[in-house]
């Protein structure tokens, strides 16, 4: 079964996620350099990085959502809603902190905490999203029928 939100049966979202997920995971790390020396360039590094996230994750949530109206299986419904949930909470999350960013003194760990709150979240939605498709298959051609494919008719001739 082909993800309806495909390129040549690749599906997008898996491609997009990447980009929020790296970036968000910059921030944390901007933080902590930040945190350890002081320097106040890796906060902007880190405001950026959070921005950035949240537009991939948006980017993102378009093919995912395209994907979540064709899901029929009540099942791989239930996941996707908490897959879906999960997720948008990660990126209100991660848009209060940046609104938190502009507003708090630069020196505040808040930024940091939130970041790393919304880190755990993304990646309980990832798990989720390997649920769906690592376990339950859901937009993953069917083994036997790749299989069936491979064996076809041979191009060797008998000797």
């Amino acid at each position: 079964m082909s993800s309806p939100a495909s390129v040549k049966k690749h599906p997008i979202h898996p491609m997009l996620v990447g980009l929020p997920i790296g970036l968000w995971v910059f921030a944390v790390v901007c933080d902590i350099a930040r945190a350890a020396n002081g320097n106040a360039a890796w906060q902007t590094v880190a405001t950026y990085c959070v921005a950035g996230g949240i537009a991939g994750a948006l980017l993102a949530a378009i093919p995912g959502l395209i994907d979540y109206f064709s899901i029929d299986e009540a099942e791989m419904k239930r996941i996707a809603n908490l897959h879906l949930a999960v997720n948008l909470a990660a990126v209100v999350l991660f848009a209060i902190n940046l609104w938190l960013r502009f507003h708090l003194p630069a020196e505040s760990n808040l930024p940091l905490w939130l970041s790393v709150l919304g880190i755990l979240a993304i990646g309980v939605g990832g798990w989720l999203g390997g649920e769906m498709v690592y376990v339950k298959g859901m937009a993953v051609e069917a083994v036997d029928k790749l299989a069936k494919k491979a064996e076809g008719p041979s191009s060797r001739r008998a000797a």
